[in-house]
């Protein structure tokens, strides 16, 4: 195979790896009625001026699966911490002790399961949407190497590569999607 296709394989391979790893990291944010500290990774708060990711001035656990619980590096961050929870629109209610806040993780009800699992459905289609998009862009590049002196067999041989690797990346994304859909309906 021509060394130009081959580099645009593995140009596109990490591409659709990077699509893939957004679309998991984007479910993550999908709770699905257990508590994980990565339910409040979009958080930030104000720390001397800085907005500041929650991990970076807290420490983030989870006791049972339906509590997390922050206690933060510095009591002052208390009240901070707190609001910006509050602003954060996540649907917990911090309750500071004092010391450390905890968030009761309330069980899903049916209704915002399915909701959960309509939201689950677009991530994974805006995925598939990134892998196809990765998948032209691929291919018009190798159409492109045409005027490099690349023969038309080594084109269509490329191209079917790339619909290879579409194919498979757009499998992982569909597995993540049905993972993620287990996890939300199972109570």
């Amino acid at each position: 195979m021509n060394e130009f296709i081959s580099l645009q394989l593995d140009e596109c391979k990490e591409s659709m790896i990077k699509a893939v790893a957004h679309t998991e990291s984007e479910l993550t944010k999908i709770r699905a009625g257990k508590a994980t500290p990565g339910m409040l990774d979009g958080i930030y708060v104000d720390y001397y001026g800085n907005s500041t990711p929650l991990a970076q001035v807290s420490n983030i656990n989870t006791p049972d699966a339906r509590t997390i619980v922050i206690q933060p590096w510095e009591k002052p961050m208390l009240s901070v911490i707190e609001k910006a929870i509050m602003d954060s629109n996540i649907g917990l209610n911090p309750q500071n002790d004092g010391s450390i806040i905890r968030l009761a993780v309330p069980p899903l009800t049916e209704e915002r399961r399915r909701d959960l699992v309509k939201k689950a459905k677009e991530e994974t289609e805006k995925g598939r949407v990134a892998v196809r998009n990765i998948r032209k862009d691929a291919n018009e590049s190798i159409k492109k190497l045409k005027n490099d002196g690349v023969s038309e067999d080594e084109i269509k041989t490329g191209e079917a590569e790339v619909q290879k690797l579409t194919d498979a990346y757009i499998a992982k994304v569909d597995l993540l999607a049905e993972l993620k859909e287990k996890d939300i309906m199972t109570v």
